[in-house]
């Protein structure tokens, strides 16, 4: 009879309880449902970004090979044009030697000349006969041959000397032809190698400006990409927050609604057992211990009939407790130690050692030191920058922290 009013007692509680703790629970889960699907737009936004930053990172190091590429094709040009001014200078003064060459030659023919029109006139003058003076006045026949061979020596002589200063002349002549060619191909060279390094420069200075135009579109989108996840890392607090207080009011209501299914089947059992506080003390405190033994077989039943699931520790609920304390699941970005991920390159972590791949993260809300198992790899807590449930982690170059990405993981802590 005492357990059949008990019981439907505790099961009007647990109901009013169950409506109250539906309709809040409705409220918090519609609240947290949005900012869930804020929180997933701005995830999505933030892949979208981070693909753009991949984009635009592998564009800026075309450009950049490019621009390498550019540096070296003005950089020989630059030499060859170099070379071509040493050998314009070196055909400049070959020309003014050539020239001088050509004057000396010049005035010897001329000297040469005007000997010889000295001696015909001479001879002329005379009428040729000091000439046959000097024969006929030889001692004798050999010494007659020996004149006559000195005075053709000296015509061949005066022939032989005009020859040759009129070959050295056509010669020289021919060199300084030849030479104002080559000096003439070598400034050809030199205007369309300079054209050629003015057309590298320009295409120098236009790389220069796509470069730094997609500088500046990453760090825009670096911007962006921090500002979501700011925007993400205050909704995962924001949620957090909403489920301690769901939890929290959820307990204090359960346990006002236990206190009071207490309160009515300690009264149920008073009248019962026909409590009455004026009777004798003894039958008072004899009644009061057996209304307590069946309130507390009530309560444990009704407590076992409404745990649920939700109410078991995360660790205990979780099938996977064995790999460690869990957390949950988290929110997993990364970063490496550059200037565009920190501000500045090289930097130590905030507390004071240096990053390591596969192995330093970073999260506030626990100790430096702490050990989390993520997939399957130990991690330990050496860094700040993110909220907790947000592990950041490190890479050793800006290209794998792009690759990682948004992703999200059970967390455990060892």
């Amino acid at each position: 009879m005492r357990n059949r009013k008990l019981i439907p007692l505790m099961l009007a509680g647990a109901l009013v309880f169950s409506m109250s703790t539906s309709a809040y629970a409705s409220g918090t889960e519609a609240e947290i449902a949005n900012i869930e699907a804020e929180r997933n737009a701005a995830e999505a936004e933030l892949a979208q970004a981070q693909n753009n930053i991949s984009s635009l990172e592998g564009q800026k190091q075309e450009l950049e090979s490019y621009l390498a590429e550019l540096s070296a094709q003005y950089d020989a040009l630059t030499n060859e044009i170099s070379q071509l001014s040493v050998e314009a200078g070196e055909k400049e003064n070959e020309l003014k030697q050539l020239k001088k060459d050509l004057e000396k030659a010049k005035a010897a023919a001329e000297k040469q000349y005007e000997a010889m029109k000295i001696r015909i006139a001479y001879m002329y003058e005379n009428g040729g006969t000091s000439a046959l003076e000097m024969l006929l006045s030889a001692e004798n026949f050999a010494d007659f041959l020996n004149r006559a061979n000195n005075i053709m020596q000296i015509s061949d002589y005066d022939r032989n000397m005009l020859k040759k200063y009129e070959n050295l002349q056509a010669s020289i002549k021919e060199q300084e032809q030849k030479a104002e060619e080559e000096a003439a191909s070598i400034n050809t060279l030199m205007t369309e190698r300079s054209s050629k390094q003015q057309e590298v420069q320009t295409l120098v200075s236009g790389t220069k400006d796509s470069i730094a135009s997609y500088v500046s579109q990453i760090s825009a989108t670096q911007e962006e990409a921090q500002a979501l996840m700011s925007q993400i890392s205050s909704a995962d607090n924001s949620i957090a927050l909403l489920v301690q207080q769901a939890e929290a009011e959820r307990q204090a209501e359960e346990a006002a609604a236990q206190q009071a299914a207490e309160e009515e089947s300690q009264e149920s059992s008073e009248e019962d057992y026909g409590y009455d506080p004026e009777e004798d003390t003894t039958d008072s405190s004899s009644s009061s211990t057996s209304s307590d033994i069946v309130v507390e077989e009530v309560e444990e039943e009704s407590s076992q009939e409404t745990y649920t699931e939700e109410e078991v520790p995360a660790e205990d609920a979780d099938p996977s407790s064995g790999q460690g304390t869990y957390l949950g699941n988290f929110t997993l970005t990364a970063y490496c130690n550059c200037a565009q991920c920190c501000g500045t390159a090289g930097n130590l972590t905030a507390s004071g050692t240096v990053p390591t791949s596969g192995h330093t993260v970073a999260m506030a809300g626990v100790p430096f030191g702490t050990q989390l198992l993520i997939n399957g790899t130990v991690y330990t807590v050496e860094d700040l920058g993110t909220p907790y449930g947000h592990v950041d982690i490190y890479f050793d170059s800006h290209a794998e922290a792009l690759s990682f990405g948004l992703q999200s993981a059970e967390v455990y802590q060892l």
